[in-house]
């Protein structure tokens, strides 16, 4: 299985950023699939996941109202529009999978993880 995430970089408060993680050798049915993210000196936590079946979605308290998660079952790809980004939206944002219908961010659900994506938010 291999997660890999792309679409990272350096942007200025307020802008916008689409990150996509690209899932292979893993079936795209009855998965959930999620970004969590781990700024320095913090612990890793959830962002954003949804389920491949039904794409029921749930989003962390960082990213309500600000980001949205999306799939594309043919590319098998998810995405992570993130918009009005903030300077403590700073981490290293890594894409995630495990076999599962209900779209939770409990770390412990998820089996795969990719390298993870470097965002960085000047002020």
């Amino acid at each position: 299985v291999q997660l890999v995430e792309s679409g990272g970089g350096l942007v200025q408060a307020g802008g916008s950023l689409r990150l996509s993680c690209a899932a292979s050798g893993l079936s795209f049915d009855d998965h959930i699939i999620g970004w969590f993210r781990q700024a320095p000196g913090k612990e890793r936590e959830g962002v954003a996941c949804i389920t491949t079946t039904d794409g029921e979605i749930t989003y962390g308290d960082s990213a309500k109202g600000r980001f949205i998660i999306s799939k594309d079952n043919t590319l098998r790809t998810i995405y992570l529009q993130m918009n009005d980004l903030e300077p403590d939206d700073t981490a290293v944002y890594y894409c995630a999978a495990g076999w599962g219908l209900v779209a939770t961010l409990m770390r412990y659900e998820y089996e795969y993880w990719g390298q993870g994506i470097q965002v960085t938010v000047s002020s």
